[in-house]
């Protein structure tokens, strides 16, 4: 069983930035890939990028391409987002979830954590 705690989010003008945090306590943080989601209101949960095991393999949507930068610390068992250029549409709740090796499925989640851009 894996734990994932987010931390981070909160209240940033347009064009700020901010670097979310998701923290893994439970069996060997190295072993799972780590991904970013996202959800804002009245809409389905989207990707937002992800990293693998050691960290040598990123991928992100196409909507924070250049913007956001997945990290992480395998000594600290924490999995970063640092968003930059902020938008109005970034609001959301980011969760951050682990796929275990191997596996094509995401089977640990966070609780999530508000991220809110004002214009």
């Amino acid at each position: 069983q894996v734990q994932l705690v987010e931390s981070g989010g909160g209240l940033v003008q347009a064009g700020g930035s901010l670097r979310l945090s998701c923290a893994a306590s439970g069996r060997t943080f190295s072993h799972y890939a780590m991904g970013w989601f996202r959800q804002a209101p009245g809409k389905e949960r989207e990707f937002v990028g992800n990293i693998s095991e050691m960290g040598g393999r990123l991928s992100y949507a196409d909507s924070v391409k250049g913007r956001f930068t997945i990290s992480r610390d395998n000594a600290k068992n924490t999995v970063y987002l640092q968003m930059n250029s902020l938008k109005p549409e970034d609001t959301a709740v980011y969760y951050c979830a682990g796929r275990p090796f191997a596996s094509g499925k995401y089977a640990y989640w966070g609780q999530g954590t508000q991220v809110t851009v004002s214009s």
